[in-house]
Protein backbone atom coordinates (compact mmCIF):
# COMPACT_ATOMS: atom_id res chain seq x y z
CA UNK A 1 0.00 0.00 0.00
CA UNK A 2 1.23 3.12 -0.81
CA UNK A 3 1.44 5.78 1.60
CA UNK A 4 -1.31 8.38 1.51
CA UNK A 5 0.91 11.76 0.09
CA UNK A 6 -1.49 14.92 -0.32
CA UNK A 7 -4.46 16.07 1.62
CA UNK A 8 -6.68 15.65 -1.22
CA UNK A 9 -6.66 12.36 -0.80
CA UNK A 10 -7.44 12.33 3.12
CA UNK A 11 -9.86 14.47 2.47
CA UNK A 12 -11.64 11.85 0.06
CA UNK A 13 -11.07 9.25 3.10
CA UNK A 14 -12.78 11.96 5.82
CA UNK A 15 -15.80 12.21 3.20
CA UNK A 16 -16.45 8.97 2.12
CA UNK A 17 -16.85 8.01 6.22
CA UNK A 18 -18.70 10.74 6.84
CA UNK A 19 -21.51 9.85 3.60
CA UNK A 20 -21.87 6.12 4.75
CA UNK A 21 -22.04 6.98 8.30
CA UNK A 22 -24.78 9.57 8.03
CA UNK A 23 -26.72 7.31 5.63
CA UNK A 24 -27.00 4.64 8.41
CA UNK A 25 -28.85 7.34 10.75
CA UNK A 26 -31.43 8.42 7.69
CA UNK A 27 -32.28 4.89 7.47
CA UNK A 28 -33.41 4.81 11.20
CA UNK A 29 -35.00 8.25 10.96
CA UNK A 30 -38.09 6.70 10.35
CA UNK A 31 -38.21 4.56 13.59
CA UNK A 32 -38.90 5.03 17.03
CA UNK A 33 -36.91 3.85 19.97
CA UNK A 34 -39.32 1.44 20.60
CA UNK A 35 -38.84 -0.04 16.89
CA UNK A 36 -35.22 0.14 17.32
CA UNK A 37 -34.97 -2.61 20.02
CA UNK A 38 -37.05 -5.09 17.97
CA UNK A 39 -35.75 -8.49 17.11
CA UNK A 40 -38.15 -10.83 15.56
CA UNK A 41 -36.44 -13.62 14.75
CA UNK A 42 -32.88 -15.05 15.49
CA UNK A 43 -31.08 -14.47 12.05
CA UNK A 44 -32.38 -10.76 12.76
CA UNK A 45 -30.96 -8.05 15.18
CA UNK A 46 -32.32 -4.51 16.26
CA UNK A 47 -31.49 -1.26 14.18
CA UNK A 48 -29.52 -0.24 17.19
CA UNK A 49 -27.60 -2.96 17.56
CA UNK A 50 -26.42 -3.04 13.79
CA UNK A 51 -25.45 0.64 15.06
CA UNK A 52 -24.42 0.01 17.67
CA UNK A 53 -22.19 -3.38 16.52
CA UNK A 54 -20.71 -1.20 12.86
CA UNK A 55 -19.32 1.71 15.55
CA UNK A 56 -17.85 -0.74 17.16
CA UNK A 57 -16.03 -2.23 14.27
CA UNK A 58 -14.27 1.27 14.25
CA UNK A 59 -13.51 1.33 18.04
CA UNK A 60 -12.33 -2.08 18.19
CA UNK A 61 -10.14 -2.57 14.43
CA UNK A 62 -9.34 1.07 13.82
CA UNK A 63 -9.11 2.97 16.94
CA UNK A 64 -7.67 0.87 20.18
CA UNK A 65 -4.68 -0.49 17.83
CA UNK A 66 -3.56 2.71 15.84
CA UNK A 67 -4.94 5.77 18.63
CA UNK A 68 -2.87 5.01 21.39
CA UNK A 69 -4.35 7.92 23.69
CA UNK A 70 -8.20 6.82 22.97
CA UNK A 71 -10.65 5.68 25.65
CA UNK A 72 -13.49 3.05 24.82
CA UNK A 73 -16.77 4.80 25.46
CA UNK A 74 -18.00 2.06 27.28
CA UNK A 75 -16.51 -1.24 28.35
CA UNK A 76 -19.67 -3.59 28.33
CA UNK A 77 -20.05 -2.61 24.53
CA UNK A 78 -17.23 -5.40 23.39
CA UNK A 79 -19.23 -7.85 24.96
CA UNK A 80 -22.46 -6.49 23.83
CA UNK A 81 -21.99 -5.27 20.30
CA UNK A 82 -19.10 -7.99 18.99
CA UNK A 83 -21.01 -10.37 16.51
CA UNK A 84 -18.82 -13.42 15.68
CA UNK A 85 -15.36 -12.73 16.55
CA UNK A 86 -13.79 -15.23 18.44
CA UNK A 87 -10.40 -13.84 19.14
CA UNK A 88 -11.97 -10.62 20.61
CA UNK A 89 -13.73 -12.67 23.11
CA UNK A 90 -17.14 -13.68 24.49
CA UNK A 91 -20.03 -11.90 23.21
CA UNK A 92 -24.24 -11.52 24.18
CA UNK A 93 -26.20 -14.22 22.27
CA UNK A 94 -27.41 -13.03 19.13
CA UNK A 95 -30.78 -14.67 19.77
CA UNK A 96 -31.14 -12.30 22.75
CA UNK A 97 -29.66 -9.12 21.17
CA UNK A 98 -33.75 -8.15 21.50
CA UNK A 99 -33.42 -8.20 25.15
CA UNK A 100 -31.07 -5.10 25.21
CA UNK A 101 -33.45 -2.35 26.13
CA UNK A 102 -29.98 -0.66 27.90
CA UNK A 103 -28.28 0.83 25.92
CA UNK A 104 -30.83 2.97 25.34
CA UNK A 105 -30.95 4.15 21.49
CA UNK A 106 -29.77 7.65 22.61
CA UNK A 107 -27.08 5.88 24.12
CA UNK A 108 -26.31 4.78 20.79
CA UNK A 109 -26.32 7.87 18.98
CA UNK A 110 -24.12 9.34 21.52
CA UNK A 111 -21.55 6.31 21.19
CA UNK A 112 -21.81 6.43 17.24
CA UNK A 113 -21.00 10.33 17.78
CA UNK A 114 -18.10 9.14 20.39
CA UNK A 115 -16.28 6.76 17.91
CA UNK A 116 -17.56 9.31 14.83
CA UNK A 117 -15.00 11.84 16.48
CA UNK A 118 -11.91 9.86 16.87
CA UNK A 119 -11.79 8.45 14.08
CA UNK A 120 -12.20 12.01 12.15
CA UNK A 121 -9.41 12.65 14.67
CA UNK A 122 -6.93 9.46 13.52
CA UNK A 123 -7.65 10.24 9.56
CA UNK A 124 -7.04 13.65 9.58
CA UNK A 125 -3.95 13.62 12.11
CA UNK A 126 -2.54 9.96 11.27
CA UNK A 127 0.92 10.31 9.28
CA UNK A 128 0.77 9.47 5.51
CA UNK A 129 2.13 6.03 6.20
CA UNK A 130 0.41 4.85 8.49
CA UNK A 131 -2.69 6.15 7.01
CA UNK A 132 -1.83 4.60 4.04
CA UNK A 133 -1.91 1.17 5.97
CA UNK A 134 -5.05 1.82 7.49
CA UNK A 135 -6.76 2.96 4.75
CA UNK A 136 -7.63 -1.05 3.43
CA UNK A 137 -9.01 -1.88 6.64
CA UNK A 138 -11.29 1.64 6.82
CA UNK A 139 -12.72 0.59 3.37
CA UNK A 140 -13.52 -2.55 5.00
CA UNK A 141 -15.34 -0.99 7.93
CA UNK A 142 -17.62 0.86 5.59
CA UNK A 143 -18.34 -1.67 3.67
CA UNK A 144 -18.95 -3.74 6.43
CA UNK A 145 -21.38 -0.68 7.72
CA UNK A 146 -23.10 -0.85 4.33
CA UNK A 147 -23.92 -4.34 4.39
CA UNK A 148 -25.52 -3.52 7.50
CA UNK A 149 -27.25 -0.83 6.42
CA UNK A 150 -29.20 -3.34 4.31
CA UNK A 151 -29.57 -5.44 7.02
CA UNK A 152 -31.62 -2.87 9.24
CA UNK A 153 -34.64 -2.39 6.67
CA UNK A 154 -34.61 -6.39 5.70
CA UNK A 155 -34.94 -6.73 9.57
CA UNK A 156 -37.70 -4.11 10.28
CA UNK A 157 -39.65 -5.31 6.98
CA UNK A 158 -39.73 -8.72 9.27
CA UNK A 159 -40.27 -7.23 12.44
CA UNK A 160 -42.70 -5.11 11.52
CA UNK A 161 -44.53 -7.77 9.26
CA UNK A 162 -45.12 -9.71 12.70
CA UNK A 163 -47.13 -6.84 13.94
CA UNK A 164 -50.59 -7.59 13.75
CA UNK A 165 -51.46 -4.18 13.37
CA UNK A 166 -50.40 -2.99 9.81
CA UNK A 167 -46.89 -0.96 9.77
CA UNK A 168 -45.46 0.86 7.12
CA UNK A 169 -41.13 1.89 7.28
CA UNK A 170 -42.52 5.04 4.51
CA UNK A 171 -45.54 6.56 3.23
CA UNK A 172 -47.18 3.86 0.56
CA UNK A 173 -46.04 4.14 -3.24
CA UNK A 174 -47.94 4.00 -5.84
CA UNK A 175 -46.94 1.59 -9.16
CA UNK A 176 -48.21 1.06 -12.45
CA UNK A 177 -48.74 -2.86 -13.29
CA UNK A 178 -46.62 -2.52 -16.33
CA UNK A 179 -45.47 -5.50 -17.66
CA UNK A 180 -41.73 -6.81 -17.83
CA UNK A 181 -40.30 -6.98 -21.02
CA UNK A 182 -40.84 -10.44 -22.00
CA UNK A 183 -38.24 -13.41 -20.85
CA UNK A 184 -35.35 -14.07 -22.97
CA UNK A 185 -32.35 -15.80 -23.05
CA UNK A 186 -28.69 -14.17 -24.25
CA UNK A 187 -26.33 -17.66 -25.07
CA UNK A 188 -22.61 -17.10 -24.40
CA UNK A 189 -19.99 -20.09 -25.79
CA UNK A 190 -18.31 -20.45 -22.34
CA UNK A 191 -14.32 -21.89 -22.87
CA UNK A 192 -12.11 -21.11 -19.98
CA UNK A 193 -12.64 -17.69 -18.54
CA UNK A 194 -11.29 -15.87 -15.48
CA UNK A 195 -13.74 -14.81 -12.38
CA UNK A 196 -12.57 -13.00 -9.42
CA UNK A 197 -11.93 -9.52 -8.44
CA UNK A 198 -8.89 -8.12 -10.26
CA UNK A 199 -7.77 -6.55 -7.97
CA UNK A 200 -8.68 -2.74 -8.89
CA UNK A 201 -10.30 -1.16 -5.95
CA UNK A 202 -12.12 -2.25 -2.63
CA UNK A 203 -13.30 -6.25 -2.37
CA UNK A 204 -14.14 -8.50 0.23
CA UNK A 205 -11.59 -11.23 0.44
CA UNK A 206 -13.82 -13.67 -0.25
CA UNK A 207 -13.94 -12.36 -3.89
CA UNK A 208 -10.56 -13.70 -4.79
CA UNK A 209 -7.97 -15.20 -5.95
CA UNK A 210 -8.92 -14.49 -9.22
CA UNK A 211 -8.95 -17.82 -11.06
CA UNK A 212 -9.96 -19.69 -14.61
CA UNK A 213 -12.86 -21.88 -14.63
CA UNK A 214 -14.22 -23.73 -17.36
CA UNK A 215 -17.47 -23.40 -18.62
CA UNK A 216 -20.08 -25.43 -21.22
CA UNK A 217 -22.21 -22.50 -23.57
CA UNK A 218 -24.60 -21.81 -21.63
CA UNK A 219 -27.61 -19.51 -21.73
CA UNK A 220 -28.77 -16.81 -18.75
CA UNK A 221 -32.12 -15.19 -18.30
CA UNK A 222 -32.08 -11.37 -19.41
CA UNK A 223 -33.88 -10.15 -15.89
CA UNK A 224 -34.82 -11.71 -12.85
CA UNK A 225 -38.40 -14.13 -12.85
CA UNK A 226 -41.50 -11.52 -11.83
CA UNK A 227 -44.36 -11.64 -9.40
CA UNK A 228 -46.46 -12.94 -12.65
CA UNK A 229 -44.53 -15.60 -13.87
CA UNK A 230 -44.10 -17.01 -10.07
CA UNK A 231 -47.93 -16.82 -9.95
CA UNK A 232 -48.37 -19.01 -12.78
CA UNK A 233 -45.72 -21.86 -10.81
CA UNK A 234 -48.19 -21.70 -7.99
CA UNK A 235 -51.25 -22.03 -9.29
CA UNK A 236 -49.76 -24.79 -11.51
CA UNK A 237 -49.14 -26.60 -7.92
CA UNK A 238 -45.91 -25.79 -7.60
CA UNK A 239 -45.78 -26.23 -4.13
CA UNK A 240 -47.80 -29.79 -4.20
CA UNK A 241 -45.37 -31.46 -6.22
CA UNK A 242 -42.40 -32.85 -4.26
CA UNK A 243 -41.08 -34.52 -7.80
CA UNK A 244 -39.99 -30.65 -8.45
CA UNK A 245 -37.94 -30.05 -4.93
CA UNK A 246 -34.61 -30.41 -3.54
CA UNK A 247 -35.26 -33.10 -0.56
CA UNK A 248 -34.30 -30.28 2.53
CA UNK A 249 -36.55 -28.03 0.16
CA UNK A 250 -39.09 -30.82 0.18
CA UNK A 251 -39.25 -31.28 3.96
CA UNK A 252 -39.15 -27.07 4.74
CA UNK A 253 -42.08 -27.08 2.52
CA UNK A 254 -44.21 -29.47 4.22
CA UNK A 255 -42.37 -28.66 7.72
CA UNK A 256 -42.92 -25.14 7.07
CA UNK A 257 -46.47 -25.05 5.20
CA UNK A 258 -45.21 -22.65 2.52
CA UNK A 259 -47.60 -21.99 0.46
CA UNK A 260 -46.45 -18.71 -1.65
CA UNK A 261 -43.09 -16.64 -0.73
CA UNK A 262 -42.42 -14.67 2.45
CA UNK A 263 -44.75 -11.82 2.99
CA UNK A 264 -47.45 -12.90 0.27
CA UNK A 265 -51.07 -13.45 1.90
CA UNK A 266 -54.51 -14.30 0.19
CA UNK A 267 -56.74 -10.74 0.61
CA UNK A 268 -59.80 -12.70 2.53
CA UNK A 269 -62.25 -10.22 0.65
CA UNK A 270 -61.33 -10.39 -2.90
CA UNK A 271 -59.17 -13.59 -3.11
CA UNK A 272 -56.23 -12.32 -4.77
CA UNK A 273 -52.71 -11.94 -3.05
CA UNK A 274 -51.30 -9.01 -1.22
CA UNK A 275 -48.07 -8.30 -0.36
CA UNK A 276 -46.38 -6.61 2.54
CA UNK A 277 -44.01 -3.92 1.83
CA UNK A 278 -42.02 -1.58 3.44
CA UNK A 279 -44.25 1.08 2.33
CA UNK A 280 -47.26 -1.08 3.66
CA UNK A 281 -49.23 -4.34 2.45
CA UNK A 282 -50.47 -3.86 -0.93
CA UNK A 283 -51.50 -6.01 -3.92
CA UNK A 284 -49.01 -7.98 -5.49
CA UNK A 285 -47.77 -6.16 -8.90
CA UNK A 286 -46.91 -9.03 -11.65
CA UNK A 287 -44.37 -6.81 -13.21
CA UNK A 288 -41.96 -6.91 -9.97
CA UNK A 289 -39.36 -9.26 -9.78
CA UNK A 290 -40.15 -11.60 -7.43
CA UNK A 291 -38.36 -11.63 -4.08
CA UNK A 292 -38.31 -12.90 -0.56
CA UNK A 293 -37.59 -16.95 -2.17
CA UNK A 294 -35.52 -19.53 -0.65
CA UNK A 295 -33.05 -21.27 -2.79
CA UNK A 296 -35.52 -24.13 -2.27
CA UNK A 297 -38.18 -22.30 -4.01
CA UNK A 298 -35.93 -20.87 -6.74
CA UNK A 299 -34.39 -24.17 -7.73
CA UNK A 300 -37.66 -25.70 -7.95
CA UNK A 301 -39.19 -22.51 -9.80
CA UNK A 302 -36.09 -23.34 -11.97
CA UNK A 303 -37.43 -27.01 -12.51
CA UNK A 304 -40.90 -26.33 -13.15
CA UNK A 305 -40.34 -24.31 -16.00
CA UNK A 306 -37.70 -26.64 -17.33
CA UNK A 307 -34.52 -24.76 -16.93
CA UNK A 308 -32.23 -24.55 -13.93
CA UNK A 309 -30.46 -21.88 -11.79
CA UNK A 310 -27.03 -20.35 -12.92
CA UNK A 311 -23.60 -21.04 -11.11
CA UNK A 312 -21.98 -18.15 -10.01
CA UNK A 313 -19.34 -18.61 -12.57
CA UNK A 314 -21.79 -18.38 -15.24
CA UNK A 315 -23.43 -15.12 -13.40
CA UNK A 316 -20.63 -13.30 -13.51
CA UNK A 317 -19.31 -14.68 -16.31
CA UNK A 318 -22.31 -12.76 -18.08
CA UNK A 319 -22.32 -9.39 -15.73
CA UNK A 320 -19.06 -8.86 -17.06
CA UNK A 321 -20.29 -9.17 -20.64
CA UNK A 322 -20.81 -6.20 -23.07
CA UNK A 323 -24.05 -7.38 -23.04
CA UNK A 324 -24.87 -6.33 -19.39
CA UNK A 325 -25.76 -2.89 -19.58
CA UNK A 326 -28.98 -1.86 -17.86
CA UNK A 327 -28.63 -1.30 -14.21
CA UNK A 328 -31.83 -2.24 -11.81
CA UNK A 329 -32.49 -0.40 -8.96
CA UNK A 330 -30.54 0.08 -5.72
CA UNK A 331 -31.29 1.82 -1.63
CA UNK A 332 -34.28 4.44 -2.54
CA UNK A 333 -35.46 5.33 0.80
CA UNK A 334 -38.71 6.23 -0.20
CA UNK A 335 -39.66 3.22 -2.48
CA UNK A 336 -37.20 0.04 -0.72
CA UNK A 337 -38.86 -2.80 -2.75
CA UNK A 338 -37.90 -3.90 -6.45
CA UNK A 339 -39.12 -2.40 -9.47
CA UNK A 340 -40.06 -3.94 -12.71
CA UNK A 341 -36.86 -4.81 -14.68
CA UNK A 342 -36.21 -2.49 -17.50
CA UNK A 343 -33.75 -4.29 -20.46
CA UNK A 344 -34.93 -4.92 -23.75
CA UNK A 345 -34.84 -8.54 -25.00
CA UNK A 346 -31.34 -9.55 -25.81
CA UNK A 347 -29.51 -7.51 -23.10
CA UNK A 348 -28.78 -8.13 -19.62
CA UNK A 349 -29.97 -6.65 -16.38
CA UNK A 350 -28.05 -8.04 -13.80
CA UNK A 351 -27.32 -6.05 -10.82
CA UNK A 352 -30.09 -4.18 -8.18
CA UNK A 353 -33.85 -5.20 -7.39
CA UNK A 354 -32.79 -8.53 -6.36
CA UNK A 355 -30.87 -10.59 -5.27
CA UNK A 356 -30.35 -13.44 -7.12
CA UNK A 357 -29.66 -17.19 -6.41
CA UNK A 358 -27.06 -19.38 -8.16
CA UNK A 359 -26.58 -23.17 -7.84
CA UNK A 360 -23.35 -22.78 -6.27
CA UNK A 361 -22.33 -23.62 -2.66
CA UNK A 362 -20.32 -20.82 -1.19
CA UNK A 363 -16.76 -22.05 -0.66
CA UNK A 364 -12.71 -20.64 -0.83
CA UNK A 365 -11.89 -20.07 -4.37
CA UNK A 366 -8.62 -21.75 -5.12
CA UNK A 367 -5.63 -20.38 -3.17
CA UNK A 368 -8.00 -18.43 -0.95
CA UNK A 369 -6.43 -17.75 2.52
CA UNK A 370 -8.40 -15.91 5.43
CA UNK A 371 -6.38 -12.82 6.80
CA UNK A 372 -4.73 -12.95 10.00
CA UNK A 373 -5.78 -12.37 13.45
CA UNK A 374 -9.65 -11.61 14.20
CA UNK A 375 -10.43 -9.64 11.19
CA UNK A 376 -9.68 -12.86 9.33
CA UNK A 377 -12.83 -14.10 10.70
CA UNK A 378 -14.85 -11.81 8.33
CA UNK A 379 -16.31 -14.22 5.74
CA UNK A 380 -13.86 -17.55 5.80
CA UNK A 381 -15.69 -19.30 8.93
CA UNK A 382 -18.86 -19.20 6.81
CA UNK A 383 -18.05 -20.74 3.82
CA UNK A 384 -20.25 -24.18 4.15
CA UNK A 385 -23.62 -25.04 4.30
CA UNK A 386 -24.48 -21.97 2.19
CA UNK A 387 -25.59 -20.77 -1.00
CA UNK A 388 -24.03 -18.15 -2.98
CA UNK A 389 -26.30 -14.78 -4.25
CA UNK A 390 -25.31 -12.18 -6.70
CA UNK A 391 -26.23 -8.78 -8.09
CA UNK A 392 -27.56 -6.62 -5.18
CA UNK A 393 -30.68 -5.42 -4.28
CA UNK A 394 -32.87 -2.96 -4.20
CA UNK A 395 -31.82 -2.30 -0.14
CA UNK A 396 -28.48 -2.35 -0.86
CA UNK A 397 -26.51 0.71 -1.28
CA UNK A 398 -25.59 2.03 -4.83
CA UNK A 399 -22.15 1.30 -5.28
CA UNK A 400 -21.55 -1.37 -2.64
CA UNK A 401 -21.43 -4.44 -5.47
CA UNK A 402 -19.88 -5.45 -8.20
CA UNK A 403 -19.72 -8.42 -10.87
CA UNK A 404 -17.13 -10.53 -8.47
CA UNK A 405 -19.66 -9.54 -5.41
CA UNK A 406 -20.32 -12.86 -3.37
CA UNK A 407 -23.25 -12.91 -0.95
CA UNK A 408 -24.57 -15.98 0.83
CA UNK A 409 -27.24 -17.08 2.83
CA UNK A 410 -28.35 -20.56 4.07
CA UNK A 411 -30.88 -22.08 1.64
CA UNK A 412 -33.90 -21.62 3.47
CA UNK A 413 -33.22 -17.87 4.25
CA UNK A 414 -36.46 -16.03 2.99
CA UNK A 415 -36.42 -12.78 4.47
CA UNK A 416 -33.28 -11.30 2.20
CA UNK A 417 -34.68 -9.48 -1.39
CA UNK A 418 -33.82 -12.75 -2.33
CA UNK A 419 -35.41 -13.55 -6.19
CA UNK A 420 -34.50 -15.75 -9.30
CA UNK A 421 -32.75 -15.98 -12.42
CA UNK A 422 -32.85 -18.53 -14.98
CA UNK A 423 -30.26 -20.75 -17.47
CA UNK A 424 -29.92 -23.44 -19.46
CA UNK A 425 -27.32 -25.68 -21.17
CA UNK A 426 -27.10 -24.98 -24.86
Amino acid sequence: MQPIQNQAARDALLEGYRTVRQMTEKLVEPLTPEDQNLQSMDDASPAKWHRAHTTWFFETFLLQPHQPAYCVFDEHFNYLFNSYYEAIGERHPRPERGILSRPTAETVTQYRRYVDAAMEELIARIDDAALGQIAPLLALGLAHEQQHQELILTDIKHAFWRNPVSLAYQPAQGFTRDMPPPLDFVSFAGGIVEIGHDGHGFAFDNEGPRHRVLLNPYRIASRPISCGEYLLFMEDGGYSQPELWLSDGWATVQREGWQAPLYWTKDAKKGGWQVFTLNGKRAIDPAEPVCHVSFFEAAAFAAWAGKRLPTEAEWEHAAQSGRCEFRGGFLDRAHPHPRPASAPPGRLQMFGEVWEWTRSGYEPYPGFKPAGGAIGEYNGKFMCSQIVLRGGSCVTPPGHVRASYRNFFPPAARWQFSGIRLAEDV
